[in-house]
């Protein structure tokens, strides 16, 4: 996953279907610290979708990176001696790991180190500087001496000035307000909680406030985002937007491309949303393909992200396309979802507070985790994670729905039909439930309901163990065999378009089930032959221990 990871293109057939050339870009985490299930509750969608539109035949573009310069990586280098690319190299690879585990079929997965990105960033700037929407302005700049260094808005601590409550000095979480570091009660630093200082210095800033009525045009005319990002975008433009600077004074990061900034940065906002563009294309560069395509009116583009960086999405991103003029392609569909808890707290990074995925992935399976944060996350509104919860989501749904119902029923053949699949005809009535799922569950995965997706498979899956039980082949058995052999060929039949319809949402147990069926994964409707010899069938998911809930829970208490 570092560097590239070019996909072969399924054949889908999907005849007569037209195919387009899809965009997906997930958020990029700060590489200063480990991944928490904050992240990943945000970022799978990303995942999903595009193993969905590889399904169906579309041309998939799926990238994102580890977010490496900026002020907290800074900051989390001076606290451990070391270098900030260092600190970030660390984590990246981390991150690397992570998603690899967990099945993210990322064409690129990279970092805004890469050579890659630094290059495109800064030929990106070179041609926005020449635009009537950047200028020179002097401004004051926080700065903290004890951690001698230039802080970012978002690390000067104060009390609001329109509320009065502690805020930071990008906005206040209380009353809303967007504000700016200088006009904060006692500012201080929010990482040793000095004093800061302000110093003037010259930046380059690039005037949002004249695309106000572009960006206003953007969110009228998509009335399929998320709620929450057409309500937050709707409020920062009701406020009115304000102008942002385009460089820092800080030393690690990309040199500002212009004479006069040799000793600047690009700041972190204005060159972390670019990595979409450069690192796709790094994937079309890879594949061989035109990256103009992925800016062309036949692409789609979807932005996966957390509610926090819904601003960088929908007014930032598209506020530096239209600027630059060379990708006017702004955002199609903002899948931003909502906060993730952790039983019933905030997660805190800065007390440790936080389940860690990579301790996640090293004792529970990667599937069972997608399946929870995919069917129980933060799609429409915030939600909480409890380990009661999560053991009860595998042990009682993804183990004793699904997984029962695929090893009861291969089970079954091995024992009883020598591994071969009996020859039988199929139960109209279920057909017609098949045939209807494959478009329904789409459409739901497209529109970025992917909980409604999960829930209508899993009624199915419900009704299968229904219908497994109500034929009871058990006794038909040895009482009518043809009844026996039309169960057992029907719910093998159900087992195989299952798989591929599960397969965005589960790709590991999928593939495994493809595989002893001897299916493919593209998105339509399957059929086993009858005859086929079953492999030796594994249990698909391991029961977890109850006792797993509390001593998971009391290293949480340990925390607080």
């Amino acid at each position: 996953m570092v560097g590239y990871d070019t996909l072969s293109q399924e054949n889908s057939g999907n005849e007569g279907k037209i195919m387009c050339t899809i965009f997906i870009g997930g958020a990029w985490p700060y590489a200063n610290g480990s991944l928490h299930i904050g992240h990943i509750a945000g970022l799978l969608p990303g995942d999903v979708l595009a193993r969905y539109h590889r399904a169906i035949g579309d041309t998939v573009c799926f990238v994102s990176g580890s977010d490496c310069h900026g002020t907290p990586v800074a900051i989390r280098a001076k606290q451990e001696q070391k270098t900030p690319q260092e600190i970030s190299d660390f984590y990246h690879e981390e991150f690397t790991k992570c998603f690899e585990k967990l099945g993210f079929s990322y064409d690129v997965y990279t970092k805004t180190s890469s050579p890659e990105h630094k290059k495109f960033v800064r030929e990106f700037h070179k041609k926005l500087y020449e635009s009537s929407y950047v200028y020179e302005k002097e401004v004051p700049q926080a700065y903290c001496e004890q951690c001698s260094a230039f802080l970012a808005d978002r690390f000067v601590l104060g009390k609001c000035p329109k509320c009065g409550s502690d805020t930071r000095g990008d906005q206040c979480d209380v009353c809303g307000a967007v504000l700016e570091p200088e006009h904060l009660t006692t500012p201080i630093c929010a990482v040793c909680k000095t004093p800061v200082s302000f110093q003037k210095a010259k930046h380059l800033y690039i005037a949002i406030t004249k695309l106000q009525d572009e960006l206003r045009a953007l969110v009228d005319s998509h009335a399929n985002w998320r709620k929450n990002a057409i309500a937050f975008t709707n409020r920062y433009l009701d406020e009115g937007l304000r102008d942002r600077a385009l460089t820092r004074d800080l030393k690690w990061g990309i040199p500002v491309p212009k004479a006069g900034y040799e000793n600047k940065t690009i700041y972190i906002w204005a060159e972390n949303v670019l990595g979409y563009l450069s690192a796709g294309k790094m994937a079309a560069e890879a594949r061989g393909a035109d990256f103009g395509e992925l800016w062309g009116k036949h692409a789609k583009h979807y932005y996966v992200h957390g509610k926090d960086n819904i601003p960088f999405h929908t007014i930032i991103l598209p506020a530096l396309l239209l600027a630059n003029g060379d990708y006017r392609h702004l955002p199609d569909r903002i899948i931003s979802s909502e906060y993730l808890t952790l039983e019933g707290r905030k997660i805190s990074t800065s007390q440790n507070y936080a389940i860690w995925v990579k301790d996640l992935l090293a004792h529970y399976e990667a599937d069972s985790i997608r399946y929870f944060f995919l069917a129980n996350g933060p799609e429409k509104r915030d939600t909480d994670f409890s380990w009661r919860e999560f053991v009860h989501s595998h042990n009682s749904e993804l183990l004793g729905a699904y997984g029962n119902f695929v090893n009861r029923t291969l089970t079954f053949i091995t024992k009883y039909c020598d591994k071969i699949v009996p020859k039988g005809t199929q139960h109209l009535a279920v057909s017609k439930q098949i045939d209807a799922l494959f478009p329904s569950v789409g459409r739901k995965i497209e529109n970025g309901a992917f909980k409604d997706a999960l829930t209508e498979l899993f009624d199915f899956v419900r009704s299968a163990n229904k219908f497994f039980d109500t034929e009871q082949p058990w006794i038909t058995r040895n009482t009518d065999k043809e009844a026996c052999d039309n169960t057992l060929y029907q719910c093998v039949q159900i087992i195989a378009n299952l798989a591929v319809l599960l397969s965005p949402f589960l790709p590991f147990s999928s593939e495994k089930v493809c595989q002893w069926l001897g299916i493919c994964h593209n998105w339509e409707k399957q059929s086993v032959p009858a005859g086929l010899t079953l492999p030796e069938v594994e249990i698909l998911f391991q029961r977890i221990d109850k006792k797993v809930i509390d001593v998971e829970t009391e290293k949480l208490k340990g925390i607080l």
